[in-house]
């Protein structure tokens, strides 16, 4: 699963950068799965990644990595995609055709379209009414799937979007800043995940069984229980896991994977383990010996 962001925000949104992409997924021996990010539309129309049209752009991702019922890898796996046009597109109202869900020995995954830059809603041209109607299909999407782990006493539901929501008070260099009881954004910015968050919320009380939230988006290794109910109370049965992103200062020095197994008989169901690539190492570089160690 890749949690969208194939390159970096000031670089070109050249069609060769989702080939490219498209290309590797598709080599994948296990199902590969894909959402978009930022990177990948709303911001390709700064001028730094070539002042595209974000709505083309998006609508090039969904006819390039969605264009079937399957997700791509030599090993493809059959998904649902949310009905309806219900979703912006250059010519108007198009198919959320990026917005999937499957269900896997009794785990149910669920992909929104929820990038960073404010969800659309701030950076180089904002985009409100686009932001709209996203924002209500993923909404729909979000509650339906809950619904639909409940019918199928799934042990547990993860959700894989892009954006880092923020969650509190305590993150300002990397997530908007939020009052974590009403989870309203407090930092004066434009707010396209309140919304989200709240939905979230409610269905993860409801759900009680484990939930994780998968995102990138902040460029920041970290597993958490960052969500409060309304009165403060940690909500125990969820679990935030920000992947690795490339810090371009860095060089690859974060670049790596994060391994989950899955087991719907374990109480937690989620096991996660950090796979750091050897290659990527630089501060420390990993020790050689160890690598032909079996």
């Amino acid at each position: 699963m890749h949690d969208g962001d194939l390159k970096a925000g000031g670089t070109p949104c050249s069609d060769s950068v989702y080939t490219g992409a498209f290309a590797y997924f598709s080599a994948l021996k296990a199902p590969a799965m894909f959402t978009p990010g930022d990177n990948d539309w709303t911001d390709c129309d700064r001028p730094s990644a070539g002042g595209y049209s974000a709505l083309e752009r998006l609508d090039y991702e969904r006819a390039l990595f969605f264009s079937t019922p399957y997700s791509m890898g030599q090993k493809r796996l059959k998904q649902e995609v949310q009905q309806g046009a219900l979703c912006l597109g250059v010519s108007g109202f198009v198919q959320c055709v990026e917005n999937r869900r499957w269900t896997v020995k009794g785990v149910t995954y669920v992909t929104l379209n929820i990038p960073g830059s404010c969800n659309n809603l701030c950076d180089t041209s904002p985009d409100p009414a686009e932001f709209a109607a996203r924002n209500l299909a993923n909404l729909m999407w979000l509650q339906d799937t809950f619904a639909q782990a409940k019918e199928r006493a799934s042990a547990a539901v993860m959700v894989i979007s892009q954006a880092n929501p923020g969650w509190d008070l305590s993150d300002p260099t990397r997530a908007p800043l939020r009052n974590p009881r009403t989870l309203a954004q407090t930092d004066g910015q434009p707010d396209g995940f309140v919304q989200f968050l709240t939905a979230l919320r409610g269905e993860v009380t409801a759900f009680r069984k484990p939930v994780a939230y998968v995102h990138g988006d902040s460029h920041y290794f970290r597993i958490d229980k960052p969500l409060l109910d309304a009165t403060g109370r940690r909500l125990e049965n969820f679990t935030r896991i920000e992947t690795f992103g490339d810090n371009q200062q860095n060089g690859t020095n974060d670049v790596h994977w994060i391994k989950v197994q899955v087991d719907a008989r374990l109480r937690d169901v989620f096991r996660f383990e950090t796979m750091m690539v050897p290659g990527n190492r630089v501060a420390v570089p990993a020790d050689t010996q160890l690598l032909f160690i079996k």
